[in-house]
């Protein structure tokens, strides 16, 4: 299938680790679409606007990290359902009206958990409150979730997520990352939560290690390299259950190409791609 050309890319800074280029480069070559092509740019929020004002009608998506998936939001023409609730999209699309934003960090949660054998929760923990900490409340409650903890360094911050819990009517409780770890007299201890989704960076995870991991739970560590994590170790000792960021990069990433190319992903050559690429990457999507 000869195509004219056409692009893609992942944006955020940084992006030299990221291994969305294995995953997409993996899917043209299993579609035939010799046009297309896709990059790492490395850019910040504030260069987001201007690289869209100055791209030919050749490009046609872009994979999104941070620091620039709210950035993403403000400068599409036209936003979907997922970025306009979290505020964040992982996603840019070009179509008839221009840039569309759209987030597949959800369905690549979900799909992670689902793929593990969790199909219904009633309780669970995010850890951290950024835009995959949203993306994990929407999978969660998609799952049935009444009742969400929110544990992070400062409450100031889980705002937005809350907000997104409350438009989703699931409660949810917030936590400080210190009481969490070391109990005072008025603070309980601990994560009892039997499914928790950890959102944050692989610097900060010393601070997770001394949750009270235990049998039982099952862990989403969001990041899929260098592995396992620090925290995987962790809850894998406690006897705990783990399950890779890989698999949400993944399924993310099988819907971006549907969303970019109109076809449907070619599941197996991805895979493949990906796991000879993580013997053994590093970086997160």
């Amino acid at each position: 299938m000869a195509d004219r050309p056409r692009r893609a890319a992942v944006v955020g800074r940084p992006v030299s680790h990221s291994l969305s280029p294995v995953l997409h480069r993996a899917a043209y070559a299993a579609l035939g679409l010799t046009g297309w092509s896709y990059d790492a740019l490395d850019l910040g929020a504030e260069d987001l606007p201007v690289l869209l004002a100055g791209l030919g009608e050749e490009w046609r998506g872009f994979s999104v990290t941070m620091p620039c998936k709210q950035a993403a939001v403000r400068v599409a023409d036209t936003v979907g359902r997922l970025p306009a609730l979290l505020g964040a999209a992982n996603t840019l699309v070009r179509d008839d009206a221009g840039w569309r934003a759209e987030n597949t960090d959800v369905a690549g949660i979900g799909m992670a958990l689902q793929l593990a054998g969790i199909e219904r929760v009633d309780t669970a923990a995010v850890v951290g409150a950024g835009g995959t900490a949203a993306a994990a409340a929407v999978a969660l409650a998609s799952l049935g979730a009444r009742h969400v903890e929110v544990v992070v360094r400062d409450p100031a911050r889980a705002q937005e997520l809350t907000g997104v819990l409350g438009t989703l009517r699931v409660p949810a409780e917030v936590r400080r990352l210190d009481e969490v770890a070391r109990p005072g007299r008025h603070a309980a201890g601990g994560l009892d939560a039997p499914l928790v989704v950890s959102t944050v960076p692989i610097d900060a995870q010393p601070a997770l290690l001394d949750l009270g991991w235990r049998a039982g739970q099952t862990v989403l560590d969001v990041l899929y390299a260098p592995w396992p994590t620090p925290l995987a170790e962790r809850v894998s000792a406690a006897g705990g259950r783990v399950v890779g960021g890989a698999e949400v990069l993944f399924w993310q990433a099988t819907e971006q190409v549907e969303l970019m190319t109109g076809h449907a992903a070619p599941i197996e050559p991805m895979r493949a791609a990906l796991d000879a690429a993580l013997g053994h990457g590093n970086g997160r999507s």
